[in-house]
């Protein structure tokens, strides 16, 4: 199934739970209202509120828990974990929104009844869908001719078998004889044997048989013979796709769009959703001001402590690179003694770090208060202002020093493609203790499967690891 149909599916899932969340709502007040032996229940449009909450609630939870990405309706195992993810955390979130409103008079049962109902509703027509194959309808059905002569038009060859439930045909080959050598594409691995044509029969091919979308498969080296086979495919009206296996692009997640009139194919390696990155942003500001508010006293406690055990300002200002290598102030409180970073060179020779860090477990320059604050991070506590300006994310690679990105390797610069944090992988397996390659592959396997539920799974787990000082130096 290609990945825009993928898309469209998803689009369908979340509205139809958008419907049975509404559905389950009436037939959980109808069944409370059957239990006369619990208090009495309010007539239905005491709740009529709730819906819109719970639809926002239900939808906000099944996008971040992954439910409508990547949705496969022939995935039997996830018609059951999706809707069990939801019927598990949005009720949690819809108790934690009625507590924290005081709102007595809302039926717990009632709440129960409806997560129950919701869960079974969700199921049932999730496996609905996989019985009815609704891929296929959203799809539609389309033959595929796959033309080439490489190892690439076996594979793609064996994906579209595998998608014949999603409505995907293979009509066959077409290759061009002269340039491809002798016995190519070989039919092994594929369930039955499809017929192969020439390509400079392809017009007529085009006419005399139903062919919905041309996949092509070749080398790099012959791109530049297919110019008259796309304009073919064009005046016939039918699609055409170009596989670009041939591409340095093992990493990168590839799109298309246009400047203007000016069409680019684009080859990302990090996120690329715009609108997810945009919902991280969002969350990272709101949980910042709030976190500004929240800890106003602590900030205030800890300035005086650090300014009655040591000389010096308060606040640590430090120059270091953001996203794509742009710099920005990072802001800490003060831990060291004034003029930290000129003794610095002095203790080279004892850095415990493998890489361009620095890193020393004792370092003397440390004030008592820094200590302290050191182990259970609430030096970094300031950079909740970076996060509010925007040169930082909670969850992130650390961003580093304009003199150690000048040491990187070129596979560690890709780290920079992602705005900073204040935590992330190499939190949850050792901090300070990690060698530094350690460190960058943690990184860079946080870019490539990023997601918004990766992101909360680090800050919950983050917590304790911080509470209890674990791999801080």
């Amino acid at each position: 199934m290609f990945s825009r149909h993928s898309r469209m599916l998803g689009v369908v899932y979340a509205l139809a739970d958008a419907a049975l969340t509404l559905a389950s709502f009436w037939i959980a007040h109808a069944a409370r209202a059957r239990l006369h032996n619990l208090r009495p229940l309010y007539p239905v449009y005491f709740y009529l509120w709730i819906i819109p909450v719970a639809i926002i609630l239900w939808l906000v939870t099944g996008w971040v828990t992954g439910a409508y990405r990547a949705v496969q309706d022939r995935a039997l195992r996830r018609s059951v974990l999706d809707p069990l993810k939801v019927a598990v955390v949005a009720p949690v979130l819809l108790f934690a929104f009625i507590s924290i409103f005081k709102v007595e008079f809302i039926s717990r049962a009632l709440l129960l009844l409806y997560a129950a109902c919701d869960f079974l509703l969700m199921m049932i027509f999730r496996a609905a869908a996989c019985r009815a194959r609704l891929s296929a309808s959203i799809a539609g059905f389309r033959n595929f001719l796959v033309i080439g002569w490489t190892n690439e038009t076996i594979e793609i060859a064996k994906i579209i078998e595998l998608s014949e439930p999603n409505g995907m045909r293979l009509a066959g080959f077409a290759l061009d004889r002269a340039r491809a050598p002798e016995g190519a594409l070989p039919q092994t691995g594929l369930r039955r044997l499809y017929p192969v044509y020439e390509m400079r029969d392809l017009p007529g091919l085009l006419r005399r048989h139903v062919i919905d979308e041309v996949i092509f498969a070749v080398g790099q080296e012959d791109l530049a013979r297919l110019d008259e086979a796309f304009l073919i495919c064009e005046q016939e009206g039918v699609r055409a796709r170009l596989s670009l296996s041939f591409f340095p692009h093992a990493l990168s997640r590839v799109s298309f769009d246009r400047l203007r009139g000016t069409p680019l194919l684009t080859f990302s390696p990090t996120p690329e959703d715009e609108y997810l990155m945009l919902l991280k942003r969002a969350a990272d500001f709101t949980m910042a001001a709030a976190l500004l508010i929240v800890l106003s006293p602590l900030f205030a406690a800890l300035a005086v402590l650090i300014k009655l055990t040591s000389r010096g300002p308060v606040f640590y200002r430090q120059t270091r690179c953001g996203l794509g290598g742009r710099k920005f102030t990072l802001y800490k409180f003060r831990s060291m003694r004034e003029g930290a970073d000129l003794k610095r060179e002095e203790l080279a020779a004892l850095n415990e770090s493998d890489g361009p860090v620095f890193k020393m477990k004792n370092d003397p320059r440390r004030t008592p208060a820094g200590r302290l604050m050191r182990r259970l991070s609430l030096d970094e506590l300031p950079q909740l202002l970076n996060i509010l300006k925007g040169d930082m994310s909670f969850v992130g690679p650390r961003p580093p020093l304009p003199e150690e990105v000048e040491h990187y390797e070129r596979w560690q610069r890709r780290r920079l493609r992602m705005s900073p944090g204040l935590t992330c992988l190499w939190a949850l397996e050792g901090r300070s203790q990690l060698n530094f390659n350690r460190w960058m592959e943690l990184d860079l396997e946080y870019i490539d499967h990023w997601s918004p539920l990766l992101d909360w799974k680090i800050l919950l787990k983050t917590i304790p690891v911080v509470l209890l000082g674990r791999g801080a130096f």
